[in-house]
């Protein structure tokens, strides 16, 4: 079985980007390529909630929990 995962090298440990589907303790043999610093950098918060073009009413943080739970019995927290 081969994966393609990628991550980051912090100078001890790899760390991969995703879940490897291998039990603990496997031995595996990585072969390395290092990417390009634009292609290794995480997707911006931001950029990708603007990219789903969410809407909704515009006093939606104001009323937030309204809007998750209804008008009746609210979590306190």
């Amino acid at each position: 079985m081969s994966q393609t995962v990628e991550g980051i090298y912090d100078g001890a440990v790899f760390r991969p980007d995703t879940a490897l589907r291998l039990e603990p303790n496997t031995r595996v043999r990585l072969t390395v390529e290092v990417l390009p610093a634009d292609e290794a950098a995480p997707p911006s918060f931001l950029r990708t909630a603007r990219s789903l073009e969410l809407h909704g009413p515009a006093d939606w943080s104001a009323n937030l929990d309204t809007y998750l739970y209804g008008e009746g019995d609210q979590p306190r927290g």
